[in-house]
């Protein structure tokens, strides 16, 4: 495993094609603050060019995966500073999850302790879901004066859980636990906070079995699905993506390899 160029608030470490981003401010319950807004803009920013990444896991170090917003350094998003300065603060903020939801690699999210606010977005803008069994999520900006409606989270939610869910937990601000996210389809699975690691490398080593372009093409084909106007919209793009991994050899080598009884050999996509 190798280390990436340095960031201030979030370290990120990699492993062949997989890149382990970790929020990294452990003292502060990895909450969010402007730099690491920063940060998080620029790695999921350069994301989109580089095809030595096929998948990202993301995790936080610590207690906890994401305390939310760290109010000691609210002021900006507060109103304090202005109408103005505060929209800016507030897109700076937001734009992260949209970053995050446009590369093209998928977000395998490892939580663990708390996960609110800005953190409990941070997962739902993840493309699956593990977690530790001691998790709590819950939309904490309702319990601040907020709306429930910040950093796509009445985008994400009411399409993970359904509407009714969705408005429970985004008008209550209500804490919802491990079983019932899994209950609910909310995550994928749950995981002891010890085995939380390897379970994320489990899940990681089935989708790199995927065709480099397979796995992206699928990421932005469930992105659209989930947008998709019609049932023939939806058809119009799976069509797009089966036929270009097709044209690029790699139905051909998967047949092969099955045939063979070994493991595909894909080009990396570049």
């Amino acid at each position: 495993m190798t280390s990436s160029p340095t960031y201030k608030t979030i370290s990120i470490e990699k492993e062949g094609a997989i890149d382990w981003l970790t929020l990294d401010r452990p003292d502060r319950l990895n909450t969010i603050n402007p730099a690491m807004c920063a940060d998080l803009l620029d790695y999921f920013g350069n994301l989109q060019w580089d095809h030595s990444v096929r998948l990202v896991i993301l995790q936080g170090r610590g207690r906890a995966f994401c305390a939310g917003y760290d109010l000691d350094e609210a002021d900006a998003v507060s109103g304090a500073r202005g109408t103005v300065h505060g929209l800016a603060a507030q897109r700076q903020v937001s734009e992260v999850f949209i970053r995050m939801r446009r590369c093209p690699q998928p977000i395998l999210c490892l939580a663990h302790g708390a996960a609110v606010g800005g953190g409990f977005g941070l997962v739902l803008a993840s493309d699956i879901r593990i977690v530790a069994d001691n998790v709590r999520m819950n939309v904490a900006m309702a319990n601040v004066g907020l709306t429930g409606c910040d950093v796509g989270i009445s985008y994400f939610l009411p399409r993970a859980v359904g509407q009714s869910v969705a408005s429970e937990l985004m008008m209550t601000g209500r804490m919802i636990g491990a079983t019932r996210a899994l209950s609910i389809g909310l995550v994928s699975e749950i995981a002891e906070p010890e085995t939380l690691r390897s379970a994320g490398e489990k899940m990681a080593g089935e989708m790199l079995r995927l065709s480099p372009l397979g796995l992206r093409m699928t990421k932005e084909g469930v992105r659209m699905g989930i947008d998709a106007p019609s049932l023939e919209a939806a058809v119009l793009m799976e069509d797009r993506g089966q036929i270009l991994c097709a044209d690029a050899g790699l139905m051909r080598e998967g047949i092969a390899a099955f045939r063979e009884k070994r493991e595909p050999e894909y080009p990396d996509g570049e």
